[in-house]
């Protein structure tokens, strides 16, 4: 008997082994071949624009300039009253690195305008025309009063002072309703440089300018040798001036340099101030430096 179970046994296992191996040897059942090759049709990606974000009350105008032979995007803000007085006629605040800094002053204006710090005026933000314009290097061009080696193009600043003065506030003043007698010019780094720069040139073009970290040792510290010149032949610098610099900028010390001298020049018909604002860097001091300059601007209004 126990042969005949042990028999039974290994005839059972063997029988489960050949149905196993029978089911491996078998090939994977197929689908028909249209099964195999139909796909559900891909969607293609629905493509969602939005309308961008713009400022309220601002157009773009275009000029050619016929001393330095670029195109320059004018970018203009209005006062929200502009269309209700037509006979009205408005300051008006020019702005160098309008591409960056035009949207600032859009910003740094209302609140101002809203507290009473400042009058209704015009804005205007200068900056290049083009759908990929390198800003830095057409800054370094037209903002730079001096001819540096290792700047390509530098030292544009005459030909740029002569666009403004001939094309850009010409058009201004005859295109809008801008007043001739109340002029601001305002920039930072190479644009507080042109300012200073523009200041010296002929002072009566603007009647009030913000500086902000002037690169004053550009040039070999060409904006020392023109206020020197200027001092040589002049009595009186009849302006309104706010010159700033940062605490923790590079150019702290030659700025204060600059308006040390300025202020022992004892004009009597030059009202400045100065500041250097604290924790504050070449760049980051803009907010304040434009805001507190605007309000010395016009502290009298």
């Amino acid at each position: 008997m126990t042969v005949s179970y042990r028999k039974i046994i290994f005839f059972i296992v063997l029988l489960l082994a050949q149905a196993m191996s029978a089911c491996a040897s078998q090939s994977p059942v197929t689908q028909p071949l249209a099964t195999q090759t139909s796909r559900a049709p891909t969607a293609e990606p629905i493509v969602v624009t939005f309308p961008e974000v713009t400022l309220p009350g601002t157009e773009v105008r275009q000029l050619k300039s016929s001393t330095t032979g670029r195109d320059y995007d004018i970018y203009i803000r209005f006062p929200e009253e502009y269309a209700q007085d037509q006979a009205k006629k408005y300051p008006v605040l020019y702005v160098l690195d309008g591409q960056w800094d035009f949207k600032l002053l859009d910003s740094i204006y209302g609140g101002l305008h809203y507290d009473g710090f400042v009058p209704a005026m015009i804005i205007v933000g200068i900056t290049y025309s083009g759908d990929h314009p390198d800003y830095n290097t057409l800054r370094a061009m037209d903002y730079t009063p001096f001819h540096e080696v290792f700047i390509q193009g530098s030292g544009d600043a005459p030909k740029f002072h002569t666009f403004l003065k001939e094309q850009l506030i010409p058009f201004i003043e005859t295109n809008y309703r801008a007043d001739p007698s109340q002029r601001m010019l305002m920039g930072s780094s190479f644009g507080g440089t042109f300012t200073l720069y523009a200041m010296f040139t002929e002072p009566d073009l603007f009647n009030g300018y913000v500086a902000s970290s002037p690169a004053v040792t550009f040039g070999s510290r060409f904006a020392f040798q023109q206020e020197a010149e200027y001092a040589s032949s002049h009595t009186d610098l009849p302006v309104r001036l706010y010159l700033t610099v940062g605490e923790v900028e590079d150019l702290r010390w030659p700025v204060q340099e600059f308006m040390r001298i300025l202020s022992e020049r004892n004009y009597p018909g030059l009202e400045m101030e100065t500041r250097t604002l604290e924790d504050e860097g070449h760049s980051s001091n803009k907010p304040e430096s434009y805001n507190r300059g605007l309000q010395f601007i016009f502290q009298d209004e």
